[in-house]
């Protein structure tokens, strides 16, 4: 008989809206069992997993559709960590060992949980919500290699780098300088140095970007002195060059120590990594972590969604590259633009005059801070260029930066209709978030929101500033994939912002490759060939890629191996 996971979304459970539909449904409640109750204080109900049928009645008659119930594998019968009743839990634990361990897997499966219970955050609980367990308890249920991991937790230092890095504004509110000092009084300087932060140490946490808190963040639990180093999600807001640089510094750092890492940045995690856990399951619902694997075959074992040692397939498809780059287009232009200025006084941004051709998408990549947003704000009419006409045609943006009020997600796609918008839904797993508040969403489901809000406009143009920023790996593709069908489908056109190669590589025609000082001045080349493109970047970003041969996902070559030597020396930076 499978075990039963039933998990209700109490964000969206309102029984002004179905009078406990659920429960009037349920054949067992109809025959006089208590299968589906509501709780004492008549707010929530509660569902009985072991008394369910697992026949979905409750699931199809949902009018806000805030329950899922899962059938599981016998062999999954004891979660090691359950956040309540008819909440979300996770099967398995991953462990560091000597190097750099990654975790892989989509958004609400687990892995920011996995790394709770490893830091101690959370003790595991095995699904025992009614009391506490002493440690002698949780120890005695432990599998021998986690028993051990967590016997001699008392004596491990670990430093965790949190993945919502915000809340470092709300406990902290002095300078940089002073936050690292907190750590250690000593080899700041040398830390600034490392991390690139020199020109902020004396800025108030409040007053830093995006990109320059994740640095900080980042630095700080590197200065920790510890025995493990658990790192949640490092590439948010980071461009190619800070992430390779922060990419170096960790592989160095698990030389050293023993580091694990949860990240979506699939070239990153490549690079740094010598293992990978992967994870499977129902998203905000259960999450089953594998065995460990090699990073390289388990990132392709993880693309195929099919585990070899586990015999356990995940999803119905597999992830595919191609072996070469989205190619040039040879179609009319559908838009062509002047070249542009645009002075800010302390910043200068220019740019080449250039084209978008029907059904093109334009891939613009460059470091941080050399105008990328302020040229899509200018083709947005959300800025005024010194230099440069405005675009006569209708344009749909997705900004960098999303607002986020207390309108519903379905009052701010009321007006998406049609098949694109049934594609954003199914694809992008929208169904379950248009009952809830924008201000109540996580930053992957707001940017889920936000994307397909701009891809449902009637426009002739589409920009998107970062739009893998927040998105699993999964996501990023099921996006990539449908952007690419609308764009040639309708012969409109887009420009993208993004510092996801992969992401870039599995959408892009062209490229607009943008070079400069970072806040002083940047400037954005003629639209360029793929090729040419890649190389011209990867050239200043100071790496070389090749294809898998297995996969043809892109791949970072190791700084100083012979490929990166030999791609080096023929141009070929992008193999």
């Amino acid at each position: 008989m499978p075990t039963r996971v039933a998990v209700i979304d109490r964000d969206l459970c309102i029984e002004k809206r179905c009078g406990y539909a659920c429960a009037k449904v349920c054949p067992p409640n109809r025959m006089g069992e208590e299968c589906i109750v509501v709780e004492d204080d008549g707010v929530f109900p509660v569902i009985s997993e072991n008394l369910c049928i697992g026949c979905g009645l409750c699931v199809k008659k949902c009018p806000v559709k805030c329950i899922a119930i899962i059938n599981l594998a016998r062999e999954l019968e004891n979660p090691i960590f359950q956040y309540g009743i008819n909440t979300f839990r996770v099967y398995g634990l991953p462990l560091p060992e000597n190097g750099a361990v990654s975790l892989v897997g989509k958004n609400g499966i687990g892995k920011t949980t996995s790394i709770k219970l490893l830091s101690r955050a959370i003790l595991p609980n095995f699904a025992i919500l009614d009391r506490k367990l002493t440690d002698d308890e949780i120890l005695e249920k432990l599998p021998i290699d986690t028993r051990r991991y967590f016997k001699s937790n008392n004596e491990i230092k670990v430093s965790s780098k949190p993945q919502n890095i915000d809340k470092i504004r709300k406990v902290f509110d002095g300078t940089v300088e002073e936050l690292l000092g907190k750590i250690s009084s000593e080899g700041v300087g040398k830390i600034s140095e490392l991390f690139k932060i020199e020109k902020i140490m004396k800025r108030k946490i409040s007053q830093l970007s995006g990109g320059e808190l994740q640095k900080v963040a980042i630095a700080t639990s590197y200065m920790k002195e510890a025995d493990i180093y658990y790192f949640d999600e490092v590439t948010n807001y980071l461009d190619i060059e800070e992430r390779l640089r922060v990419g170096v510094i960790l592989k160095e750092l698990s030389e050293k120590k023993k580091v694990l890492m949860a990240e979506h940045d699939l070239t990153l995690l490549d690079y740094v990594s010598d293992y990978v856990y992967l994870y499977y399951g129902e998203e905000n619902v259960y999450g089953v972590v594998s065995g460990i694997k090699n990073t390289r075959a388990g990132i392709n074992e993880y693309i195929a969604g099919y585990l070899k040692d586990e015999n356990v397939r995940f999803r119905t498809y597999e992830i595919t590259f191609s072996k070469h780059s989205e190619g040039e287009l040879k179609t009319k232009p559908i838009l062509s633009y002047e070249a542009m200025k645009k002075d800010f006084g302390g910043f200068v941004f220019t740019s080449e005059a250039g084209d978008i051709r029907k059904g093109e998408i334009l891939g613009i990549v460059g470091k941080n801070a050399l105008g990328k947003s302020t040229f899509v704000k200018i083709l947005a009419g959300e800025e005024s260029a010194d230099q440069g006409d405005k675009i006569p045609l209708k344009i749909s943006y997705k900004p960098q930066y999303i607002s986020a009020d207390d309108k519903s997600v379905f009052e701010t796609l009321s007006h998406c209709k049609g098949i694109v918008f049934e594609e954003c839904k199914r694809k992008l797993n929208l169904s379950s978030l248009l009952e809830k508040k924008l201000n109540e969403l996580s930053g992957g489901q707001l940017q889920r929101v936000a994307l397909t809000a701009a891809l449902c406009q009637n426009a002739d143009i589409y920009l998107f500033d970062e739009p893998s920023a927040f998105l699993d790996i999964e996501q990023r593709f099921e996006f990539a994939s449908l952007l690419r069908k609308v764009i040639s489908e309708s012969g409109k056109s887009a420009f993208v912002v993004d510092h996801d190669i992969v992401f870039i590589d599995a959408i892009a025609n062209r490229l607009l490759v943008f070079d400069g000082e970072s806040s002083v001045n940047g400037h954005s080349s003629v639209p360029l060939d793929k090729k040419a493109g890649m190389n011209s970047f990867l050239k200043v970003a100071g790496i070389t890629m090749r294809r898998d041969k297995d996969s043809a996902r892109p791949r970072i070559n190791k700084p100083g191996s012979q490929l990166d030597t030999l791609q080096r020396e023929s141009g070929e930076y992008y193999g």
